[in-house]
């Protein structure tokens, strides 16, 4: 079997019960993917599903592309560069100065041949909001794509500034501050605190962090939840003398909630 068939439905093939999406068109996908070919049968499905897809062969190309129409989410694939697909990630994360061509908060999902743990992690940590390994089937990629559009709309549709309590989240600056004090979180933290912060008070289960924050599938075993929870933790609780230990509340054997 080649790559293109293991990453990818046979072109045409029937959808099997499930339904184009209706919110497609208002969602333009930017592919930017080295390999034309497989490329090209990533933007023909999408198009077929009624995305407007464009594709981009190399780094320059994408930011050529993104200056004439905004895309609402873009899916990097490999690039010839050992690092190419990280570096143009890191380069969309650092555009937030209005200038450059890439929107702010663009979703990005990388699909990727180096999927070790820790080339999973660095891409979290450089702002990924999904990340599939190759060989990977083109309706799973459509699903992680629609889920990362819903979570993307749900965070501009429920306000723009998340407050619990003396902490503030302005969802637009990406900053954080607690007493007015700014706090100075990596991206992950910062995604985590979010996703606890969008339901103070309830315990959210690591696997429901680990797929909604990291993008984990169901049964990953893994302690990064335990680990950045801690270093979350303890920066609320450093800038925060009024209330000791009280954020970022592990309950045994569940989770954990925010307050």
């Amino acid at each position: 079997m080649s790559a293109h068939a293991a990453l990818l439905d046979p072109p045409g093939a029937p959808l099997a019960g499930i339904q184009p999406d209706p919110g497609a068109l208002a969602a333009p996908v930017l592919i930017v993917e080295s390999d034309a070919a497989l490329g090209e049968a990533i933007a023909e499905q999408l198009a077929a599903d009624g995305y407007l897809a464009e594709l981009a062969l190399t780094a320059s190309h994408a930011r050529a592309l993104a200056a004439l129409r905004l895309p609402k989410l873009a899916v990097i694939g490999d690039l010839e560069e050992p690092r190419g697909a990280l570096e143009l990630l890191g380069e969309i994360r650092e555009d937030d100065s209005g200038e450059g061509p890439w929107p702010v908060e663009l979703p990005v999902i990388l699909v990727s041949s180096r999927a070790q743990e820790l080339d999973v992690l660095r891409a979290f940590e450089a702002g990924a909001d999904d990340f599939l390994a190759r060989p990977a089937r083109y309706l799973e990629l459509r699903a992680r794509l629609r889920a990362v559009l819903r979570r993307s709309e749900s965070a501009t549709g429920r306000g723009r500034l998340l407050q619990v309590g003396p902490l503030a989240i302005d969802l637009d600056a990406h900053a954080v501050s607690l007493h007015a004090e700014h706090l100075d979180l990596r991206p992950l933290e910062y995604e985590l605190l979010v996703q606890l912060a969008s339901a103070p008070d309830r315990v959210f289960a690591k696997q429901e962090l680990l797929r909604s924050v990291w993008g984990y599938g169901p049964g990953t075993a893994t302690r990064t939840v335990d680990s950045h929870s801690s270093r979350l933790r303890r920066k609320l609780t450093a800038a925060d003398a009024h209330r000791p230990g009280r954020w970022v509340i592990n309950v045994r054997g569940v989770g954990y909630r925010l307050r």
